[in-house]
């Protein structure tokens, strides 16, 4: 039987947020045996602990939401994909503010940490949620679907799709989550310029900017309006009759897009409470329908105890 696993040591790591723009420092420390994740808001009275399980989101629009009694936190799915898959299963994780700090908007930070302290093996054994059956979960809506089938470890194949001429259709799979680090981890986030506006009047992405998103203008617009935008985003004027990728760093693979949704898939699957063995084929997933299985994922399995 494989051992419960913890870090060595802490480490945090610091930058804005995404979504709120503020200066964010998140620690992840060791924890006992049987702990799994909780994230403690240490800059609240009192500290208060949110477990990390699916059933505590409350929201996922443009990231995974957090909610317990009124205390909440979000943007949490790049760290708890860099813990899951890294293996760990127990981990305290403190915050000082309502949302993790974004970094490049990838995982590799979280990873580097983990690498940096090491990993500790306990005394607990650990209890895996297997898969006995098909399990599926359809949005007939917005066309997206995931499906996880019986296997002997955990693996993922993600779909995108989208109606664009520079982000077209792309795949991504991780068959073994210790090729994580080189394979998925460095996958940064993603926006359309035209989903920037709607965005930032949701209150939403007040941290954005080309070091933290790969940013996509597929469909032209006035070059007023795009210097509109580029006022807003606090980056020089492009010409608008230029459509492609825009951000500071290029590309790390030409399907990174797809490669990111399967890291979120990842990170919103941590939050079912258990390590998995089961084969996910997540077709055009989002934050809402990760949850909204992973919360299907957490009745089987207190179903079952």
């Amino acid at each position: 039987m494989s051992k419960q696993k913890t870090l060595k040591d802490k480490f945090s790591l610091s930058s804005k947020g995404l979504h709120t723009g503020l200066d964010l420092t998140v620690t992840f420390c060791p924890a006992p045996e049987n702990f799994g994740y909780q994230i403690k808001r240490v800059d609240l009275e009192g500290q208060p602990l949110i477990p990390a399980l699916a059933d505590e989101v409350a929201e996922t629009t443009r990231g995974t939401v957090l909610v317990q009694d009124g205390v909440k936190v979000s943007t949490v799915e790049h760290g708890m994909a860099a813990l899951f898959a890294s293996d760990i299963d127990n981990c305290l994780i403190e915050v000082n503010g309502p949302e993790f700090p974004i970094l490049d908007g990838s995982a590799k930070y979280f990873i580097e940490g983990i690498k940096n302290v090491g990993i500790v093996e306990q005394e607990a054994e650990k209890e895996y949620f297997e898969i006995k059956h098909k399990m599926e979960f359809r949005d007939d809506e917005h066309g997206g679907s995931i499906i996880m089938y019986p296997d002997d470890k955990f693996s993922i194949t993600t779909l995108i799709s989208y109606d664009s001429v520079i982000l077209p259709n792309q795949y991504a799979t991780l068959e073994n989550m210790a090729q994580f680090d080189e394979e998925i981890s460095e996958a940064r986030t993603f926006v359309f310029v035209r989903e920037i506006e709607p965005l930032l009047n949701a209150g939403l992405i007040k941290g954005g900017d080309l070091d933290n998103a790969i940013v996509i203008y597929e469909r032209q617009m006035t070059q007023e309006r795009y210097n509109k935008l580029a006022d807003i985003m606090r980056v020089p004027h492009m010409d608008a009759t230029r459509l492609g990728y825009i951000m500071h760093k290029p590309l790390v693979w030409s399907n990174e897009c797809a490669r990111h949704k399967l890291l979120d898939v990842i990170g919103d699957m941590a939050l079912i409470g258990k390590p998995i063995k089961g084969h996910i084929i997540a077709t055009r997933p989002g934050h809402t329908i990760n949850n909204k299985f992973a919360r299907l994922m957490r009745e089987e399995l207190l179903k079952n105890r």
